[in-house]
């Protein structure tokens, strides 16, 4: 469905968009992508202030080259006026939460149009993130995830749907409804968004790292923190080690020489190796190549 190739991110890193102090220091992260929040971190009375300040701290927080998106409020009015505050050259796309179904997607897909062409930008220059956090939508997932041509990725939540679910936000609570939301991604043809815990979890031991990693392996391809010190610990579980480009590298040459000579399978060190594995190798080399 998606019209563009994907972003290469490994981490995102939420930022309230009312505090100064944060949006100051977000640059210098070393996230993929910064997200200016409007929602769940803005306190109602100050929401105007941060829906006016986002121009400003877009460019701010894009300094150093990080894709810039904005999380923008799920109730209509709030919405339409996130949007009107939020597009423009310096913003890459919108976070959507709670999305219901696929004509909540489509809806705000045609107020962002009416906004982009007003401001002279390109239609489809805003691309969407579709967070899905209840659990009346996680029937319409795999609708969600093709519903607009704008969308780069989905994520299923963990705080608002455990709440939802009368449930703690662990992963054996999350665990089919993010691996649901991943197929539904990949299906699409757009990034599965997440890990299998709460966003909300700012631990870095052990455990965290674990959990990240099998986060990894399971599919997910990138995820959102709320605190820097997971920036680097998402980057790392997320983007290839030098090891495993290197392997990549000795696995495809292998695989290759084995074509070449007329075998379809070829035994790389210990396993056989044939298309499916050869093409997973390479895709790990383009993601590298695209960050």
């Amino acid at each position: 469905m998606s019209q563009r190739p994907l972003p290469a991110w490994r981490s995102l890193l939420f930022c309230p968009a009312s505090s100064e102090r944060f949006v100051a220091k977000a640059h210098s992260r070393g996230a993929d992508a910064i997200i200016l929040d409007l929602e769940d971190s803005v306190g109602a009375a100050e929401k105007a202030s941060a829906r006016a300040g986002v121009p400003a701290a877009a460019a701010s927080v894009g300094q150093a080259g990080a894709d810039v998106l904005v999380r923008i409020n799920r109730e209509l009015p709030w919405a339409v006026q996130d949007i009107a505050a939020a597009v423009g050259a310096g913003v890459m796309g919108l976070v959507l939460p709670k999305v219901m179904g696929p004509e909540h997607v489509r809806l705000l897909a045609e107020v962002v149009t009416a906004r982009e062409l007003e401001l002279g930008l390109q239609p489809g220059h805003t691309r969407f993130v579709a967070l899905v956090e209840s659990a009346a939508a996680l029937e319409q997932l795999a609708a969600i995830a093709r519903a607009d041509a704008r969308l780069v990725a989905m994520a299923v939540g963990g705080e608002d749907l455990a709440t939802d679910l009368q449930a703690e936000p662990t992963a054996d609570t999350l665990y089919v409804a993010k691996m649901l939301g991943l197929h539904a991604a990949r299906a699409a043809g757009i990034l599965p968004l997440g890990v299998l815990a709460s966003v909300a979890g700012v631990g870095d031991g052990e455990a965290y790292r674990a959990m990240l990693a099998r986060s990894r392996a399971l599919g997910f391809a990138c995820a959102t923190c709320v605190h820097p010190a997971q920036v680097p610990l998402l980057n790392a579980a997320f983007g290839p080690s030098e090891q495993e480009l290197e392997r990549a590298r000795r696995l495809i040459a292998a695989y290759e020489s084995g074509l070449a000579q007329g075998r379809g399978a070829t035994l790389f060190e210990g396993a056989m190796v044939d298309k499916p594995v050869a093409d997973r190798a390479l895709r790990l080399l383009a993601r590298a190549r695209a960050a």
